[in-house]
């Protein structure tokens, strides 16, 4: 598939197909999974951006079923790793062994692990020891593994969907800042509304089996979307406003509010201004827009934030919390 250009004269009927597929994978997503549509969104983003994803939340809130569906609504091969204790990093990214062929000579032969794929689920990623998270930064940021001084390159699309439970901290090793960073959002899942939890109740204690979810859309599609994103543009004042935001998140900044200067030990760096445009563009289509606005940036900012500004001991014994800094400074900068 050729690339897409924003400014041919069928640029409408295109965003109009990137809105249509958006729809639709949200309408298959949700015969299997009730509420949680912003969380559906900022996944789709991450897909559409070329990005991975940090979700956060409470066990029995759908984490898996949630991206096991997303990636059969969007055709594409999906791996799971449930990440323990014990586990290793060959067990992610394979293996050479060795094998006897019919001349009776031994070779080596790399058996692909389940990091090649497209969807990679890391299931509890932070149950793992730090040497076995280190195994998927390289595929994150490089798309590849390096195997016995071997790279072995991973095909695109490839997202990483990572889950991590924030109750059970006993016997689990918190991600470092460096692998923090590689994620574009951490989404929050949280409990579902009254009625939507009833709607949960009935719709999978009943003798009715969902039907399966239908593929939207295909790899090549994926990747024709992600053209199509990087080319919505961003004006200078929208781009001006974004890095501002993050560079509020600074104390030692100017622009950093009272609240960040009292509460907050370290800011955001430049690859958040980066992920935060980037994901703009694609809520921007999404919603039937070829152009970013400020409301963009503003709705993303939480996702994209609040796993790359460290809180100081302030915070804590103030019972404040990472979402209140974020919430104040977007108040702020939509005020100025």
């Amino acid at each position: 598939m050729t690339d897409i250009d924003l400014h041919a004269e069928n640029t409408d009927e295109m965003v109009q197909s990137f809105r249509r597929v958006s729809d639709q994978l949200r309408s298959e997503v949700g015969r299997i999974i009730v509420g949680q549509d912003h969380v559906v969104e900022h996944l789709l983003i991450t897909l559409l951006v070329g990005g991975h994803c940090l979700v956060t939340g409470m066990p029995g809130t759908a984490k898996t079923l949630l991206v096991r569906t997303l990636a059969d609504a969007l055709g594409l091969e999906f791996n799971r790793i449930q990440f323990t204790p014990d586990l290793m990093p060959t067990d992610i990214t394979g293996t050479d062994i060795v094998e006897e062929n019919d001349a009776g000579r031994r070779d080596w032969r790399f058996v692909p692990g389940p990091i090649f794929t497209n969807v990679l689920l890391a299931d509890e990623i932070n149950r793992t020891p730090p040497k076995t998270q280190a195994a998927l930064l390289e595929a994150m940021q490089e798309y590849s593994a390096t195997v016995r001084g071997t790279q072995h390159v991973i095909d695109k699309p490839f997202f990483v969907l990572a889950t991590q439970n924030p109750l059970e901290l006993e016997g689990t090793y918190p991600l470092p800042e460096a692998q923090l960073d590689r994620f574009l959002f951490n989404i929050m899942l949280d409990y579902l509304p009254l009625e939507d939890e009833i709607a949960v109740i009935e719709r999978f204690t009943s003798d009715v089996v969902p039907e399966p979810v239908k593929a939207c859309t295909n790899a090549e599609q994926v990747l024709a979307f992600q053209r199509l994103t990087r080319q919505v543009p961003v004006s200078k004042a929208v781009g001006q406003y974004a890095v501002k935001l993050v560079r509020a998140t600074r104390p030692s900044d100017e622009s950093a509010t009272e609240m960040v200067k009292q509460y907050v030990k370290f800011g955001a760096s430049v690859r958040a201004a980066l992920f935060i445009t980037m994901a703009a563009k694609a809520r921007a289509l999404m919603h039937g827009r070829y152009h970013v606005t400020t409301n963009d940036i503003d709705a993303l900012a939480a996702p994209v934030l609040r796993h790359r500004v460290m809180l100081s001991y302030f915070a804590e014994a103030d019972n404040v919390t990472i979402d209140d800094v974020l919430q104040n400074l977007v108040d702020q900068s939509m005020a100025a």
